[in-house]
């Protein structure tokens, strides 16, 4: 079991505080590279973090699990928390995200697949032609990062 499995062994459903990363990755022709949910949502590889791993490290795991992508540095794009961020769970689980979100441009290796568990498809995607099915606050992300760096 891991941390947040024995946490809720704890609290039950009541609310947390959970931090995680969602890491954005950039190929070399500018393609974003999504990953398909089971829920049916697009988004970035990403997750909480597990006791001991830094920000960085959980970012490149998460890729690397989700995805079979490497990569390299990561950058700093912003933390994302508050009330705004508050998630329910269909088993009753409550937690408001603390999320570090990171941007890399270096894929060092690896192969592109879908893991099958979390992520049932990966793909690189234009920034002009992303997928309607897209979580909501992953496009402001890409619209966000996409603005300030073509000014």
């Amino acid at each position: 079991m891991g941390y947040i499995e024995d946490l809720r062994n704890i609290v039950g459903n009541q609310p947390l505080i959970l931090v995680g990363v969602a890491v954005a990755v950039i190929n070399e022709t500018g393609e974003f590279l999504l990953q398909k949910r089971r829920d049916g949502l697009w988004g970035v590889p990403g997750g909480f973090i597990e006791l001991g791993e830094s920000t960085e490290e959980a970012g490149r795991r998460e890729v690397l699990e989700e995805t079979g992508i490497e990569v390299g540095k990561l950058d700093l794009v912003g933390v994302f928390s508050g009330k705004h961020h508050y998630v329910k769970l269909p088993n009753g689980d409550e937690f408001y995200p603390v999320t570090i979100a990171y941007v890399s441009k270096e894929i060092k290796g690896g192969n592109l697949k879908a893991d099958g568990k979390e992520t049932i498809e990966a793909k690189f995607f234009e920034a002009n032609e992303l997928p309607e099915e897209l979580n909501p606050f992953i496009k402001n992300l890409i619209k966000q990062y996409s603005l300030s760096f073509t000014r």
